[in-house]
């Protein structure tokens, strides 16, 4: 596995991180309509991103891997570029959201199993569901929160 470094992002980096998101969710979130995900970029662009705190996860080369969102103890994002999973890199977000920016709570889609079974092999527990996603469609959230 190659060294990542993990650094805070500046708008520079939105057109990549964008990028990352998209194949990210495309790789994920397989339930997800087309016309959910173009209604989204957008958003997460111009909107979500300077809503979190971001932190990014770096290869050795600088290439962005993946990134975490978090705000208000919540983790509000976190996407691994597919050609990057499973090496570890949501972990290292993970416990830097946790350690660093006290992260204690995420929302999962439910139909997002292996983000649920991700989280939830990391302590965190399901304390709710929501039948309705943040845009107000049917894609069920479950609210996890670290066991402590």
């Amino acid at each position: 596995m190659s060294t990542i470094s993990l650094r805070s992002a500046t708008v520079a980096d939105y057109p990549r991180l964008i990028e990352v998101w998209e194949a990210s969710v495309r790789t994920t979130h397989d339930f997800l309509a087309e016309q959910d995900l173009q209604a989204l970029k957008p958003l997460i662009f111009n909107q979500y991103f300077d809503a979190v705190c971001l932190t990014l996860a770096c290869s050795e080369q600088g290439d962005i891997t993946g990134f975490s969102g978090v705000a208000d103890d919540n983790i509000e994002m976190l996407f691994i570029a597919p050609d990057y999973r499973g090496q570890g890199i949501g972990t290292r977000l993970l416990r830097q959201a946790i350690d660093q920016q006290g992260a204690t709570s995420v929302d999962v889609n439910e139909q997002n199993h292996a983000a649920l079974s991700f989280y939830r092999a990391r302590g965190f527990g399901i304390g709710g569901r929501s039948p309705l996603d943040g845009q107000g469609k049917p894609y069920p959230l479950l609210h996890l929160q670290l066991n402590a």
